[in-house]
C-alpha cells in the first residue's frame, strides 16, 4: 500500500474494531455522530444514577425487593436504549461510551455487594473481576497505540443482559420459602451462562487487541527496512 506521508508518519492502520483487523464487528465508535442530548443517552445516565441507589438498598436497609426492582429496570433500560438508538437514529459517540460503562459499573458494584452479603460465591466474583482487570490492561494497550476502546461485541451485550437478570434472581434465593426454591435453578442457569459468555466476550476483545497491535507492527516493519 502506498502512502503520501513521509517515513516519519506511520501508515494508517484500519480503525479499531474494523473487519480488516478484528473480523466482523460493529463499526468504529469514532464514526458515530458527536451528539449528547439524545433519549438513549438519557437512559444510560439514569442507569448510572441507579447504581448508588441499588447499593444503598442492598447494603443499608437490605431492601432486597426494591434492589431487585432497580436491577430489573436497569436490565430493561439496557436493552431499550440500544433499540431506541437504532429506531430513532440517535446513535452517538457518547452513548457508545456510556452504555458499556454503565453495564460494567452495575456488574462490578453488584458483585461486590452480593459478595459482602454472602449471596455470590467467591469463584464467580474472581472470574468476573479478573475479566474486568484484563480488559483494563487491554484498554491501556490500545491507548498506548493511539486507539480508542473497541466497540462492545454482541456476545458481551448478551452476557451483560444475562448477568443483570441473574443477580436479582440470586437475591431472591437469599431467603426461605417457595420463592427462593423456585428462583434458585433459574438464578444459577443465568449466572453460569452469563459468566461463560462474559469471559468469552473478554477473550474475543483480547484477540481483537492483539490483532490490531500485530497489524500495526506488520505495517511498520517494511517502512523501517526502506
Amino acid at each position: 500500500m502506498t502512502s503520501s506521508n513521509g517515513p516519519s508518519a506511520p501508515a494508517p492502520v484500519p480503525p479499531a474494531g474494523s473487519p480488516s483487523v478484528a473480523g466482523s464487528s460493529p463499526p468504529d465508535r469514532d464514526a458515530l455522530p458527536d451528539r449528547v442530548w439524545t433519549l438513549p443517552n438519557a437512559l444510560s445516565v439514569l442507569r448510572l444514577l441507579g447504581v448508588p441507589l441499588f447499593l444503598w438498598l442492598l447494603l443499608g436497609p437490605e431492601a432486597d425487593g426494591w434492589a431487585v426492582a432497580v436491577l430489573m429496570i436497569s436490565g430493561f433500560s439496557d436493552w431499550l436504549d440500544g433499540k431506541l438508538a437504532r429506531w430513532l437514529d440517535q446513535s452517538s459517540r457518547l452513548g457508545a461510551l456510556l452504555d458499556p460503562a454503565a453495564d460494567r459499573l452495575y456488574i462490578v458494584s453488584t458483585l461486590v455487594a452480593l459478595a459482602l452479603r454472602g449471596v455470590v460465591p467467591v469463584w464467580v466474583v474472581a472470574l468476573l473481576l479478573g475479566r474486568e482487570f484484563v480488559l483494563a490492561v487491554m484498554l491501556l494497550v490500545l491507548r498506548r497505540h493511539g486507539y480508542p476502546p473497541l466497540q462492545v461485541h454482541y456476545l458481551g451485550k448478551a452476557a451483560t443482559l444475562l448477568l443483570l437478570y441473574a443477580f436479582p434472581l440470586l437475591l431472591l434465593t437469599d431467603g426461605d420459602g417457595w420463592v427462593a426454591g423456585l428462583a434458585e435453578p433459574f438464578a444459577w442457569a443465568f449466572t453460569i451462562w452469563g459468566t461463560a459468555l462474559y469471559l468469552l466476550a473478554g477473550l474475543l476483545y483480547v484477540i481483537q487487541v492483539v490483532g490490531i497491535v500485530r497489524s500495526e507492527r506488520a505495517l511498520a516493519v517494511p517502512r523501517t527496512a526502506q
